[in-house]
């Protein structure tokens, strides 16, 4: 059974705008304990998903993976600006960022149905 692209343009605004919190919020969070650590959250934010991306899903990926890892790629985006929101910014900054993590989870579900479905196409 082939299951077709959704149409991702709302959920992509959800998943940039958490993804940029991850961005900014993580590298901040982590710059008062070790620098290392801070440049290492950005590589693993942004170099991870620059590098391994699923077939079909972007227009060219470096190293293909399964539509699996891709969803995990998103947890760990979303994972981050949530710890990043709660560990440094204020009550009212957190709680709209998790607003931001729940409404990014809901609307990727579509997307996610489809990138498991490449996976499922590719294991068999």
């Amino acid at each position: 059974m082939t299951v077709e692209r959704p149409d991702d343009r709302l959920p992509s605004v959800f998943r940039f705008s958490t993804e940029l919190v991850a961005w900014v919020g993580m590298p901040w969070a982590l710059a008062g304990r070790s620098w290392v650590l801070a440049v290492l959250s950005l590589v693993v934010l942004i170099g991870l998903p620059a590098v391994f991306a699923t077939p079909g899903d972007k227009q060219r990926a470096v190293v293909p993976v399964p539509g699996w890892v891709t969803i995990l790629l998103v947890l760990l985006e979303i994972a981050g600006a949530l710890v990043a929101a709660w560990w440094i910014m204020p009550l009212w900054a957190a709680l709209l960022v998790s607003v931001l993590a729940a409404v990014t989870l809901v609307t990727e579900r579509p997307r996610w149905t489809w990138l498991l479905s490449l996976s499922s196409r590719a294991d068999t």
